[in-house]
């Protein structure tokens, strides 16, 4: 019995291990690929397909960043961010997902997990990137931008749950941030998205 202990706690300890190199992994790359940020459109990130994103592609659009969970009171929010995007989604306007397990183990599944059911069950074709922490010591350099007014120079901002929501004009100034209450097609997005 002891032999088994002995095993399990070892196993454990080596799949602990292999998820902690995994994303630290990640969290270089991260780091590597934002060594150099000045402002909103200096920032990179990469894709839930594994592709690198260069945030200066968003110049001139009004952009709305949201960290997503699919096992969260708030996924069926999914639903309203699709409807936001296909009504407003183009030339001035665009929406990018960032999934995140760091709000109750919400978002457990992997990249491909995430893109299935979020495809299955939402339809959704806006922008979703690579899971990554939004929060604490190794949080998503775009989330260092939006959550600290030293990198984007207008507000300290927490995320405190799944689906917050961040709003940044079409010069790359940030302009709010929403709780998780706060739902997509509320009337203060959507007068930001539609510029009105």
């Amino acid at each position: 019995m002891r032999l088994f202990s002995i095993s399990v706690a070892t196993a454990l300890s080596f799949i602990s291990c292999s998820i902690d190199d995994h994303s630290k992994a990640n969290l270089q790359k991260a780091r590597e690929m934002n060594q150099k940020v000045e402002g909103f459109y200096d920032l990179k990130a990469e894709t839930i397909d594994g592709e690198q994103f260069d945030f200066s592609s968003l110049k001139g659009k009004r952009v709305l960043i949201v960290n997503t969970a699919s096992k969260c009171g708030y996924t069926s929010q999914y639903e309203g961010l699709q409807a936001l995007y296909e009504k407003y989604a183009g030339e001035d306007f665009t929406i990018i997902g960032f999934p995140s397990n760091d709000f109750g183990s919400q978002e457990p599944g992997s990249n491909e997990d995430i893109v299935e059911f979020c495809t299955k069950n939402y339809g959704v074709t806006f922008t979703l990137m690579a899971k990554a922490p939004v929060k604490g010591e190794n949080q998503q350099p775009v989330y260092q931008w939006l959550t600290k007014k030293d990198f984007n120079g207008v507000d300290d901002a927490k995320v405190s749950w799944n689906f917050n929501k961040f709003l940044v004009d079409e010069n790359g100034k940030w302009v709010s941030h929403f709780g998780s209450g706060t739902k997509p097609l509320d009337e203060k997005i959507t007068s930001f998205v539609s510029g009105s």
